[in-house]
């Protein structure tokens, strides 16, 4: 078997020789500091990317067998993004920068991290109107198909063939991009404001939801169309965190399920079975709008202070709800033993059968190169 057919294997239930030994990237402070350690080069630290060749190298000598975060379709953010640009610098340094989704945030010198936000072109219907809803309308050529269809397809997986047209053809399972129905909103508007949106103004926000969803489904759609075959779909949204949701799961239910629904149909439709969404913190009570609307596996179970896990979840939503993610990178910056103690604490997951184990987020810089290599090792040695 290869990593494709012993993926959906995996999560659907099926035998399979052994399990893929998947990752979700790494921060880029991580492969700096494994290129100054002379793991690789500055040049693969500097243009590594999710699917990517290089992501591809990298992961192999750590001994991955692929990137879950590889996926590929069309453009469903803002076309065009803003052009990033210093509104204010300060004599510390710092300055107040317009990054690409309309919000001004803060960059101190030597700080890397996710930035404050200081304010943002989006606070209320004039800027939606002016500045965002022009550019979240569904165009041909966000497809970008003649890139997709050829210098794209090439880079993505070398000079074998078009491997988005040919799954029999691919070593690993490729996902199409599906979009997001809230986490960009929150992006776009910051969570302060959109909280109060909710309230003041709660016909625009279901508008916005109503214009992303659209363009989503549209995108999706147009790839299914243009001949792209996909392994599963994909969801983006990032609206927890350690306690619970960052939205009201009752109105997240309301306004945003449809959406899920309409386009997990539509994937369907062309084959599609597994439909995979990534969020962080804690999910358990948006967990039930995603299963109801054919998002039926979590990513990436981020174990956090509040112990996520798939177990609890299968025991609740039964085998419907599948998994990947939900190992603790953190161990990656202690030693081998704490490394043997997490594949021991995978095994009953594992046995449960519809879950992949994988960290439950980028790779940190804390992480040492022999920990990452020795936990894909012993991977192997339990799993296969």
């Amino acid at each position: 078997m290869n990593h494709r057919e012993r993926t959906l294997a995996v999560l659907n239930y099926r035998s399979y020789d052994r399990m893929p030994i998947v990752h979700f990237g790494y921060w880029d402070e991580t492969l700096e500091k494994w290129a100054e350690e002379g793991h690789l080069t500055k040049r693969d630290a500097a243009l590594w990317r999710d699917g990517n060749d290089i992501d591809r190298k990298i992961g192999d000598k750590l001994g991955f067998d692929f990137d879950w975060s590889g996926h590929y379709g069309a453009n469903l953010g803002l076309k065009p993004g803003f052009r990033t640009r210093v509104v204010e610098e300060f004599e510390d340094g710092s300055r107040h920068v317009l990054d690409g989704n309309g919000a001004v945030i803060l960059e101190v010198p030597g700080v890397r991290s996710i930035p404050t936000e200081i304010d943002h072109l989006l606070k209320g219907r004039a800027g939606w109107e002016k500045y965002y809803r022009p550019r979240l309308q569904w165009r041909d050529d966000r497809l970008g198909l003649e890139r997709l269809n050829t210098r794209r397809a090439t880079e993505l997986f070398g000079d074998e063939g078009l491997l988005l047209w040919n799954p029999d053809a691919r070593e690993y399972a490729v996902g199409i991009w599906c979009g997001s129905l809230y986490g960009k909103i929150r992006d776009y508007a910051g969570l302060v404001n959109l909280s109060y949106l909710l309230v003041d103004d709660p016909l625009l926000v279901e508008e916005m939801i109503e214009t992303v969803g659209e363009l989503c489904f549209q995108g999706v759609k147009a790839a299914l169309e243009a001949g792209f075959k996909p392994d599963f779909g994909h969801f983006w949204e990032d609206i927890c965190y350690r306690a619970g949701p960052l939205v009201n799961p009752k109105y997240f239910k309301e306004k945003c399920g449809p959406h899920y629904r309409r386009i997990t149909d539509l994937l369907n439709q062309h084959g599609v079975n597994i439909v995979s969404l990534d969020c962080d913190g804690k999910i358990d009570s948006l967990i039930p709008t995603w299963i109801e609307n054919g998002v039926n596996t979590m990513f990436p179970i981020e174990v956090g202070v509040w112990d996520a896990s798939i177990a609890p979840w299968r025991e609740k939503y039964g085998r419907e709800l599948r998994g990947v993610g939900g190992v603790d990178k953190r161990v990656f910056a202690r030693d081998y033993a704490a490394v043997d103690a997490e594949i021991e604490r995978m095994k009953p997951l594992v046995a449960l059968g519809g879950y992949i184990p994988c960290p439950d987020h980028r790779i940190a810089p804390d992480a040492k190169w022999e920990n990452v290599q020795y936990y894909c090792e012993q991977m192997r040695r339990a799993f296969g």
